[in-house]
């Protein structure tokens, strides 16, 4: 495995949700790279079921000229101090109106490691209960989708975000007893 140091770093730009770095790094050997980071807090994904449905949603995603996006519950790690799974259990409320008795990690990834340092953690939440859905930030407009788990195969076609077809995939392995 290769060895690094990291050397220093220069922001660039400022976001409201990523930071615009370029970093410096000193391999092993003793060279030295550069690297464009676009830097993102992180984020959950929930594969929310229950015994008939998996829970999506669509909603426009204007930077990549979508109108209607099929996805998983999601949200990034914004507020601090906050652990991965409470970040989870919070998006899953605000976003469908659930909680769940049972959470289960499936998988971490970086979403993008050539020029970001995004890490998505991926969870499973069955056990579903309606709980009160708090007011929805102005710019979102989210529709919730209770998608058959007898379609998932179409769900899976149906669906062109990378987080969400990662887990629509182990839920898939998942239901079939892989």
């Amino acid at each position: 495995m290769t060895q690094f140091e990291k050397l220093g770093q220069e922001t660039i730009w400022k976001g409201h949700v990523v930071e615009v770095r370029v970093e410096r790094f000193r391999h092993a050997d003793g060279a030295v790279v550069e690297r464009d980071n676009m830097h993102h807090p992180g984020a959950v994904g929930i594969v929310a079921t229950d015994d008939q449905h998996v829970w999506l949603v669509r909603q426009p995603r204007e930077i990549c000229g979508v109108g209607d996006l099929l996805e998983i519950p999601a949200g990034k790690l914004d507020v601090d101090g906050e652990a991965p799974l409470e970040t989870a259990k919070r998006e899953l409320a605000e976003e469908i109106g659930k909680a769940a008795t049972t959470w289960m990690p499936l998988h971490d990834f970086f979403t993008s490691c050539g020029f970001s340092d995004e890490q998505l953690h991926l969870f499973r939440a069955t056990g579903l209960s309606d709980v009160p859905r708090p007011p929805v930030d102005e710019d979102e407009r989210i529709e919730i989708i209770p998608w058959p788990l007898t379609r998932l195969d179409d769900a899976i076609a149906s669906c062109h975000d990378a987080k969400s077809l990662i887990g629509l995939l182990l839920l898939q392995r998942s239901v079939r007893g892989a």
